[in-house]
């Protein structure tokens, strides 16, 4: 079941619970008795390691050391007139 984050909308307190998915839930603060409603909390979910499409599989950025399009020819030289 997911956890969600609560704060009390009279004292500013928070609570995590856990329930689910469906459940309309607004459970009163602790504290004060009021109603509390759902916040939305940063995640903890980080791509670290090899495996994941970010780090392995996707398209790399070109580098910047000329390895593009013109590779491997020779700059032409100014001729003057």
């Amino acid at each position: 079941m997911p956890i969600y984050e609560y704060q009390c909308e009279n004292c500013g307190n928070t609570k995590e619970m856990s329930h689910g998915i469906s459940e309309k839930r607004f459970p009163k603060c602790p504290e004060c008795g009021k109603k509390m409603k759902r916040i939305i909390s940063r995640n903890s979910f980080q791509l670290k390691g090899s495996g994941w499409y970010k780090t392995d599989y996707a398209k790399k950025p070109a580098s910047s050391e000329g390895g593009g399009k013109n590779a491997g020819t020779p700059a032409k030289a100014k001729t003057s007139d």
